[in-house]
């Protein structure tokens, strides 16, 4: 086996020992989110199975259908969805498919790893396999590590994992009626460099889950989806910064945040929160609590109007024929 370069530093290393998992593991593909616990209990711990693929392949970057090309998790901005719950083993496999032209890596923001071991990067053909353990409960980035670390990511190298806390839902961390992930990254003009990426040179906009107003159909008249509830519903949205260099803040317009957890952790909880300032490769989680006595709009944006104006709008509507299926099981992540 070829030696293989650290993700962040030039050295090689030694390959990785595994132990053998047990055959009872529970198994799942990265294409298909784990189901949310049911949180009656707190649940057994499992050996969760998570396969991605790195694709480098031409995407759509807005709604009218502008092509560029883009690196990708499992070919989507952002990855597949990673849901485990506290305690649970995640036994990884990256696979950097043979047609890609450039080495690539995984970034877990959501373990603890040796970043000259885990994170090291692997050239096309080649696979990466590694276990690791959700310790914290939360929200999540994963994000290529291979350098430049600025264009992989700014190309679209990032995906999310939600950790369900193991003590289930509660009176400080309840229940929502639908969920929906939001990840905000950028958009460089095609041919960017590492270097000019670096430095926020040739930025166009905000990519949302991948396009320009994805969820927008009031400032683009392309958008076709928005996010959906029913007045009066507790709808949590987990807010990921995939941005290489800004801040994002998060703000709901005709709205409040009713609760606020910091990284997505039920301890780390505020209250009454108007805008909330997220770094670069950081995450929350947010509940707004609809109005019940009549249908209203809602637009969650980045209060930067710069990033607002350039892409970075969800507009959600609240009305009684709100789709069910929106927000819940796999449709967290409007695609």
């Amino acid at each position: 086996m070829q030696a293989r370069t650290g993700a962040y530093f030039p050295h090689s290393i030694k390959d990785i020992i595994f132990m053998k998992l047990s055959a009872l593991s529970t198994t799942l593909l990265a294409s298909a989110m784990v189901a949310a616990p049911a949180f009656a209990k707190a649940p057994a711990a499992n050996i969760v199975k998570v396969e991605i693929p790195v694709q480098e392949v031409e995407l759509e970057i807005d709604n009218a259908g502008t092509k560029m090309p883009m690196w990708t998790y499992g070919g989507t901005i952002p990855g597949p969805l990673v849901r485990v719950t506290e305690g649970d083993t995640v036994d990884f496999t990256l696979i950097n498919d043979e047609h890609n032209k450039n080495s690539h890596s995984m970034d877990f923001h959501a373990g603890r790893f040796d970043v000259l071991d885990e994170f090291e990067s692997i050239k096309p053909g080649d696979k990466h396999q590694f276990s690791w353990k959700a310790e914290y409960p939360g929200v999540w980035i994963y994000h290529c590590g291979a350098d430049s670390m600025a264009e992989h990511i700014s190309r679209g190298m990032y995906g999310v994992v939600i950790v369900d806390p193991k003590g289930g839902y509660s009176k400080d961390f309840p229940k929502p009626d639908r969920e929906y992930v939001l990840v905000h990254g950028d958009l460089f003009e095609a041919g960017a460099s590492a270097e000019e990426r670096t430095a926020g040179e040739k930025w166009k906009g905000v990519l949302v889950n991948g396009k320009q107003f994805h969820y927008d159909p009031v400032h683009d008249s392309n958008a076709e989806k928005f996010l959906e509830a029913k007045p009066g519903e507790r709808v949590r949205i987990h807010f990921v910064n995939a941005m290489i260099n800004d801040w994002a803040a998060f703000h709901p317009i005709a709205g409040i945040w009713d609760r606020v957890w910091d990284n997505g952790n039920p301890v780390n909880v505020l209250h009454g929160m108007q805008t909330m300032s997220v770094p670069p490769a950081h995450a929350v989680t947010l509940d707004l609590l609809t109005p019940a006595d009549r249908p209203t709009n809602n637009a969650l944006v980045d209060h930067a109007m710069k990033r607002a104006l350039n892409g970075g709008i969800t507009v959600l509507m609240t009305n009684d024929d709100a789709k069910p299926e929106s927000g819940r099981g796999d449709n967290i992540i409007l695609r």
